[in-house]
């Protein structure tokens, strides 16, 4: 007899809310199952089981909040033959109702060898998916729902050509899941996730820990646009990366970070941390709230690494694959609301960082170039910066040399 505790959750992260019970009680299971799903405000748990076995008592219940170490159920290996260490139960699987679709085939019983979690075999049922075909990343190769969803969306169909890249198609904003509606029914009520609540705890503490201003600029982004469209085909034959115009932006940044490296530092108690690094987040709006990834050593990597690495970060973000080591360690952050249209914003510090730019969506505007007016594509940005340790003039000249490097993109060579 054993027990399945609460395992370490990341960095700063202590409790988390039993999401979902994958087992039940006096369940049967296979070394590398997922037992139990544990929400917490940045990522998703899966709990394996350690070896074969049996759940003999369920301690805590779905819903309940559990601190690393906590007991979560009671598990007897004894509960198995001898050989169900190395292969998954010989329970017959019961049939299943759910219909698929023709010429697909459905989720592998677990009686082929294939370890995969309950999840991910609904998963593949409804994408009429074989698991078999799916290459697991969980401990032991055991097959997550998260792959099954990657393996469902690398065999999608090709998505049509995308526009021109001076006017960038922005991605669908995640789905709003609410509770269905009964008829005639004027409000619902439905209780935060973990996740949501930490958010708001987070913003809030934002807001009241720091002395929080906004300032503005607008940017022509004619040149970046111009040479974005000159080596878009190149950069994407020779590196298989999309040249979009958020890594001239966190090129732009990391610049202007070393010109004025209290907007990368950090407010300790009485002291004032300056980090020698830029960790830059990028903010990464996903179905299950907003994440802040960061790319590593920013300052040190060129727009095409650096473009390489938003694009990697960002898809384990959608897929719910980040680690930890994805979501700590940030210094600086940038948020790009242009995505669904916002043409200006004011965006909150991610606390305990000093400083975030927020991006707008591009527009056509007129404005007036050598005493003539011009159609040109606008950006607004802003900066949002703790007052505490930021001074005003240091904030602005922070935003005005991101303004002079995306104007002149060749200047960022010579910085």
């Amino acid at each position: 007899m054993s027990q399945i505790k609460v395992p370490p959750l990341g960095e700063s992260i202590v409790d988390a809310k039993v999401s979902r019970w994958l087992k039940k009680e006096g369940e049967t299971v296979a070394a590398g199952d997922t037992l139990v799903e544990l929400e917490t405000d940045k990522i998703t748990v899966e709990v394996p089981a350690p070896r074969a076995g049996a759940i003999t008592k369920v301690a805590a219940q779905e819903g309940a909040v559990v601190k690393v170490g906590d007991l979560l159920a009671d598990f007897d290996e004894s509960a198995v033959g001898a050989d169900a260490g190395t292969a998954a139960p010989a329970r017959p699987t019961p049939p299943r109702t759910a219909p698929v679709s023709a010429g697909s085939a459905p989720a592998s019983s677990t009686g082929d060898g294939v370890k995969s979690s309950p999840a991910a075999r609904r998963a593949a049922t409804e994408a009429g998916v074989d698991v078999a075909t799916v290459t697991g990343t969980g401990r032991g190769g055991v097959v997550s729902k998260p792959d099954v969803l990657e393996r469902v969306a690398t065999a999608a169909p090709p998505a049509p050509p995308a526009p021109p890249p001076s006017a960038p198609s922005p991605p669908p904003p995640p789905p709003v899941r609410a509770a269905p509606v009964a008829a005639g029914e004027r409000e619902t009520r439905e209780n935060m996730s973990t996740r949501r609540k930490r958010i708001a705890e987070n913003l809030l503490q934002s807001q009241h820990s720091t002395a929080h201003l906004t300032t503005f600029n607008e940017i022509d982004m004619s040149a970046v646009n111009a040479l974005r469209e000159r080596m878009r085909e190149r950069v994407e034959k020779d590196h298989a990366v999309k040249l979009t115009f958020m890594p001239f932006f966190v090129k732009a940044a990391c610049i202007a970070l070393e010109a004025y490296p209290v907007v990368n530092a950090q407010v300790d108690g009485d002291a004032i941390i300056y980090k020698h690094y830029v960790n830059m987040g990028i903010a990464v709006a996903s179905e299950a709230g907003l994440v802040v990834p960061n790319i590593k050593d920013a300052h040190a990597k060129g727009i095409i690494q650096i473009g390489r690495e938003i694009s990697e970060v960002a898809k384990r973000a959608r897929d719910g694959k980040l680690t930890m080591d994805d979501l700590t360690g940030g210094s600086f952050t940038i948020t790009n609301g242009g995505v669904f249209g916002s043409l200006v914003s004011t965006p909150i510090i991610n606390y305990p960082q000093v400083g975030i730019l927020g991006l707008h969506k591009t527009q056509d505007r007129p404005v007036a170039i050598d005493g003539k007016v011009e159609i040109r594509p606008m950006m607004y940005v802003a900066l949002s910066y703790d007052h505490r340790i930021v001074e005003g003039q240091h904030a602005v000249l922070f935003l005005v040399k991101v303004k002079e490097l995306i104007e002149d993109p060749a200047a960022m060579l010579i910085s």
